[in-house]
């Protein structure tokens, strides 16, 4: 997992530094970000391999973040939106701009680590497949 590159971009203090240290002693690279815009501008001059971030996270906002992702940049990287949110129309809002998932806080650590293995299988078999 060393070469897998995360970008976490997470407004609440202690859950960002516990996710990151979570995810990096599973191996993961983790850059982690309390503000969308500076979470975006790193997104525009590195080349991520998953993209975590919170809805309501400040600057702009986890759905701006997927949306200028998808529709400007054009990137495929798998993304996963936190939110505290329950409302069904606020998960279906995500996936239609291109989320590929959605965990609702308090997130489990193993949900989340589950939820990422599978994105990254998908993704690794999407280039293998486009390599042949």
């Amino acid at each position: 997992m060393e070469d897998v590159k995360i970008i976490l971009a997470e407004d609440n203090d202690m859950l960002r530094k516990s996710l990151n240290f979570f995810l990096e002693q599973k191996g993961f690279k983790v850059d982690q970000f309390a503000n969308g815009q500076e979470a975006l501008d790193s997104i525009k001059v590195n080349n991520y391999d998953l993209i975590l971030v919170d809805i309501n996270i400040p600057g702009i906002s986890g759905m701006e973040i997927t949306q200028y992702v998808r529709s400007e940049m054009y990137l495929d990287t798998p993304i996963i939106i936190f939110t505290s949110s329950n409302v069904e129309q606020t998960e279906i809002d995500c996936f239609d701009i291109g989320a590929d998932e959605f965990i609702a806080k308090p997130i489990s650590p193993l949900v989340l680590i589950t939820r990422i293995n599978n994105l990254l299988k998908k993704k690794r078999a999407k280039i293998q497949y486009n390599l042949n």
